[in-house]
């Protein structure tokens, strides 16, 4: 009797051993989507986080850059993507929160196709003009795009980027000539910025702060309540007079829907311990990003919250991504 029941033991651990193993994640490299070009807010703080990540998880994290489509490209390829956990989300405002009213048709959810596991923090935009507009508040921004013989062009770092809607929501608030010019991420709008060639952009405070300390860009208004470390004499839009304009673009890590628990228990804990390091906590300070710590259940929250408050600002704006 014991030499059977020894058996029935052996076989039953036996059949549960694949099972474990099959749950214990990760056992492979893990790629991180990026729905920017390089250079941008999203772009860096998913390279900053990189190092901490593979550390704390024990497997290769690969950040690959899927720009386009008011940033739909790269969501939608994780949304299709196996729930496994090898396909993660640098989610930010743009595919989640303001590109879903923009489109006639969206290939996912922006709630219920992906698992928001974790929030990272947020970051303002800026108004900047280049030193030749002879403008250094909003109200004189305004009277400048006034006075102007046709419209002004304004550039952001995508179609459906925050930039874009807050430029929408300028022109339209204030019956401004306005013309949106669309960029594939920050760095290649700073060309034309810097150049001359564009005279006025709305975009991520976190890399126009080196060009507006060399006096290259004039930084006017940052759109978040409070003013920032990273441009402490760069006032808010709300004291300018213009706290209509009020916007700060979300970041975090998210998956399909589906993924395991186990995925989004480390993945939370991962990321938390990364930012709460001091050396990249003092990084996200100097790039105007603001941490807090969310559970998955908060960051799920978060996001329904901002999906629901960016709605009707977005459709208000006029603004389509075709």
């Amino acid at each position: 009797m014991n030499a059977q029941r020894r058996l029935l033991l052996a076989c039953a651990s036996a059949l549960l051993l694949p099972a474990a193993h099959a749950q214990s994640w990760p056992q492979k490299p893990i790629k991180l989507i990026v729905t920017f070009a390089p250079g941008g807010s999203s772009d860096i703080v998913a390279r900053l986080l990189q190092p901490g990540l593979q550390e704390k998880l024990g497997q290769p994290v690969i950040v690959e850059n899927k720009p386009g489509a008011g940033s739909t490209i790269g969501a939608a390829e994780v949304a299709r993507a196996p729930a496994d956990g090898y396909t993660l989300l640098l989610s930010n405002t743009a595919p989640i929160s303001i590109s879903p009213f923009m489109m006639d048709k969206l290939p996912y959810d922006p709630v219920k196709s992906f698992a928001h596991i974790a929030y990272i923090g947020a970051v303002p935009n800026v108004f900047v003009v280049h030193p030749s507009v002879p403008a250094k508040t909003m109200p004189e921004l305004v009277g400048w795009i006034k006075a102007q013989s046709k419209p002004v062009n304004y550039g952001s770092g995508g179609m459906g980027s925050i930039g874009h809607i807050v430029g929408e929501m300028f022109k339209n608030q204030y019956g401004l000539q306005m013309e949106h010019v669309p960029y594939k991420g920050s760095s290649p709008m700073h060309t034309d910025l810097l150049g001359g060639t564009l005279q006025f952009a709305v975009d991520t405070l976190t890399q126009n702060v080196p060009y507006m300390k060399d006096n290259k860009l004039v930084g006017i208004a940052v759109t978040s309540r409070k003013r920032t470390t990273l441009s402490p004499n760069v006032p808010t839009v709300g004291e300018a007079g213009f706290p209509k304009l009020l916007a700060e673009n979300f970041l975090g890590v998210s998956a399909p829907a589906g993924v395991p628990r186990e995925v989004i228990d480390k993945v939370n804990k991962a990321v938390a311990e990364v930012v709460a390091r001091p050396d990249v906590a003092k990084r996200l300070d100097d790039l105007g990003v603001t941490p807090e710590k969310m559970s998955a259940a908060e960051f799920t929250d978060f996001v329904t919250r901002q999906v629901a408050d960016w709605a009707p600002a977005v459709k208000a704006s006029g603004a389509k991504l075709n």
